[in-house]
């Protein structure tokens, strides 16, 4: 898509692709093995809870975790 090497430079590159130009120097950084445990746990319980809001779901990861 967007070639660093072309004569065209990156910015009028990503001008016609409709991107932004940040977007073309990010990278991703790998989440920690909590944060994906709690994400997967806060699916989990509103898989189980789907009437449960935000309030719930933080009392009961409190409850788990004492």
């Amino acid at each position: 898509m967007i070639d660093p090497e072309h004569k065209l430079p990156i910015s009028k590159q990503t001008k016609i692709l409709q991107i932004n130009r940040s977007s073309m120097y990010y990278k991703p950084r790998p989440v920690p093995k909590a944060d994906l445990w709690l994400m997967h746990r806060i699916d989990e319980l509103h898989l189980n809870y789907p009437f449960a809001g935000s309030r719930m779901l933080r009392d009961m990861l409190r409850q788990h975790a004492t």
